[in-house]
């Protein structure tokens, strides 16, 4: 079957679903427990997918980039999110703790090395897991790059983007009180983490909202209101990520440490027009390594979906199959 088949339709539409061939929740400690499958051939070559967010939750379509008679998926949600419980849980939830629990899963699977393929912060965390254990990647897929520095989330929850959607920014930001609008970040988290959870859900749809109405390139603005429960910890954990700076020990420390990855091959495929995680990063990321293989999709935002993205990563997944 020709696996690029209606690509320009929906990603959807590649081949039928793969069933998993395992899932799973595991304990992770800390009173978490998260939810874990595998899928494509028990034996083939490991892969483990990393979704966005913080708190995006996996889902059925990720399994569409990859062979299936060839590769062995490896996807879970992370803390606090899709399928894992506590849900919508922050404590004990930070990108340490996730680091620990993609170790525990490749333990577990008795994987000794594998490919991390993450999009967005997705591609955060697979570079933080990749500097941390640069013996247990392969390789490295990445998509709309996010390094988690203070000039990305300015970019986003600052005005940078809202330049490009002003009617959409003015909606965001009109939710909070003129004089709490120099820390919008700080402000929602007020109203996330309120203990009210009509208010939670409120505010946790306004901030999903503001990114998936600037995730596709050929979005208008016009989107729905997310289900209450996924908006909830979608918002929640991201938020709590970005208030805490990703948790991480300095502004740029992924360029900082990406001498510990340079041996890795690395791929990124990259929206030209994404608003969210815009090109820089991924340049930058490019040039820091030294041999990564930065791909710019001429005609595309930041959406996983995204047809000349979607296209992009499948073409990358099946060279490397060989």
């Amino acid at each position: 079957m020709d696996r690029f088949a209606g690509l320009k339709r929906s990603h959807a539409t590649l081949y039928p679903p793969i069933d998993p061939f395992d899932q799973r929740m595991i304990d992770v400690g800390d009173g978490h427990r998260v939810y874990v499958e595998q899928c494509g051939r028990p034996d083939g070559v490991p892969v483990i997918v990393l979704h966005g967010g913080p708190g995006g939750g996996s889902s059925p379509a990720m399994r569409r980039y990859f062979d299936p008679s060839v590769y062995r998926i490896v996807l879970f949600d992370q803390r606090g999110c899709g399928r894992s419980v506590p849900h919508a849980g922050v404590t004990a939830n930070t990108t340490w703790h996730l680091v620990a629990d993609i170790e525990r899963i490749r333990v577990l699977l008795g994987i000794d090395n594998w490919i991390v393929f993450g999009g967005s912060w997705g591609a955060t965390l697979g570079l933080i897991y990749a500097e941390t254990h640069p013996d247990r990647v392969r390789q490295l897929v990445l998509r709309g790059v996010f390094l988690m520095t203070e000039q990305e989330l300015d970019w986003f929850y600052g005005g940078g983007a809202g330049a490009f959607w002003p009617e959409r920014w003015a909606e965001f930001s009109g939710m909070i009180p003129e004089g709490e609008r120099g820390d919008l970040i700080g402000a929602y988290h007020r109203r996330l983490f309120s203990g009210d959870t009509i208010v939670e859900t409120r505010f946790a749809r306004a901030w999903a909202g503001w990114e998936n109405a600037l995730a596709s390139v050929e979005n208008d603005g016009c989107v729905g209101d997310a289900p209450a429960d996924y908006a909830r910890a979608f918002a929640r954990l991201e938020n709590h990520y970005f208030v805490n700076k990703g948790f991480l020990e300095e502004d740029g420390q992924i360029l900082r440490d990406v001498g510990r990855i340079r041996h890795i091959p690395m791929t990124v495929v990259q929206g030209r027009y994404d608003m969210i995680c815009p090109p820089a990063s991924a340049w930058r990321l490019g040039e820091a390594h030294g041999s990564a293989d930065v791909r710019m999709i001429p005609v595309a935002g930041h959406a996983l979906s995204e047809p000349g993205i979607s296209a992009e990563l499948i073409r990358v997944m099946d060279v490397l199959r060989g």
